[in-house]
């Protein structure tokens, strides 16, 4: 299963992530929005706590777009649970 089909198709990346937390009764996450002055503008980000880990989101955004940052956060967290799963369709596909 390829982390684009994961769940239904309008989900999103923020959406996702709570539901495989509940599936894996895990605490809901926990997400921090940070910013970073950059010369006369402000850049945005943000981090998420999933099983007590922080995960960054892998860019910077414009303030009217910290949503994208959650969406970005949320993604890579997604991806290292459904990744950190032995059971998981794309280790098990690794060992074909």
């Amino acid at each position: 299963m390829s982390y684009s089909s994961y769940g239904s198709g309008a989900a999103t990346w923020q959406e996702r992530l709570e539901e495989k937390c509940r599936e894996a009764q895990l605490h809901p996450p926990v997400f921090q929005i940070m910013s970073d002055r950059r010369g006369g503008r402000t850049a945005w980000s943000s981090t998420v706590t999933v099983q007590g880990q922080n995960i960054a989101a892998r860019f910077w955004y414009d303030g009217q777009h910290v949503n994208n940052a959650k969406e970005d956060a949320a993604e890579v967290a997604l991806k290292h649970l459904v990744g950190s799963n032995p059971g998981s369709p794309q280790q098990s596909r690794s060992r074909w």
